[in-house]
């Protein structure tokens, strides 16, 4: 493994066991991403797009395989670990926002940072209002998430994934529940934390949403069935819905 791979599956699968039936949703995978990718996985419905996301993300534990997170192998963490490792390196925005609907906006993006000792309660509150800024939310901190619409809230999601300054952000159908000036918006903002230097990794369906990419992989049944490399275009999603 080279000091550049951020995350490096080796025969990754993962199985779900419903009574005597054995169903996998990944089977062994071999995948890595380095630092300052753009990745997406494409794939029809139940193909095991979202299942990598998920063990990539520490949110699942694969069946057998390894995963080297920064050269560290993570299979084998503690659940405190895994959370560490969650909350300090890895951002998500998911189809579903995933906002809590009883606190307010600005809340709901200090969330990564509630149980970070390492930042003061003065960078908590400016890295929050940046992030809120950077996505033109500042003005709704205030707000709970249902008083919001459904790009806004997205919006809110984003903010929250990036405020701790992740290495890498996972996004899982972040435009599926949006219409497609909201999704532009979304894309735009991943594509900014892209040109930052984030690591962007991202579930989708719709190949609109393929072209920012640096790498776009395919995945059918579990398995990676093509890998395309190319170089960064940085086409704007406006852009891109217009082409």
């Amino acid at each position: 493994m080279t000091g550049d791979n951020l995350i490096q599956f080796e025969k990754v699968t993962k199985i779900y066991q419903a009574g005597d039936v054995e169903t996998f949703a990944i089977h062994e995978v071999d995948l890595q991403i380095k630092r300052g990718e753009y990745v997406v996985i494409s794939g029809p419905s139940g193909g095991g797009k979202s299942s990598i996301l998920s063990v990539m993300g520490l949110l699942d534990k694969s069946s057998s395989g390894r995963y080297l997170f920064k050269g560290r192998d993570v299979t084998g963490m503690s659940r405190s670990e895994m959370a560490r490792i969650r909350n300090t390196e890895m951002g998500f925005v998911f189809q579903s926002f995933n906002l809590i609907d009883t606190i307010s906006v600005y809340d709901n993006v200090a969330l990564p940072l509630r149980y970070r000792d390492d930042i003061s309660a003065k960078e908590k509150d400016q890295r929050v209002r940046e992030a809120l800024m950077n996505v033109g939310m500042d003005h709704r901190l205030k707000h709970l998430p249902g008083q919001l619409s459904g790009g806004q809230q997205q919006r809110v999601a984003v903010a929250r994934a990036f405020v701790g300054r992740p290495s890498i952000i996972l996004a899982d159908e972040p435009t599926g529940n949006l219409d497609s000036k909201s999704a532009e918006i979304v894309m735009e903002l991943l594509q900014k934390q892209y040109k930052a230097g984030v690591t962007i990794c991202m579930v989708t369906h719709d190949p609109r949403y393929t072209t920012d990419a640096t790498r776009a992989i395919h995945v059918f049944d579990g398995a990676i069935q093509s890998e395309e490399s190319r170089s960064a275009q940085h086409v704007s999603a406006s852009e891109m819905a217009t082409a």
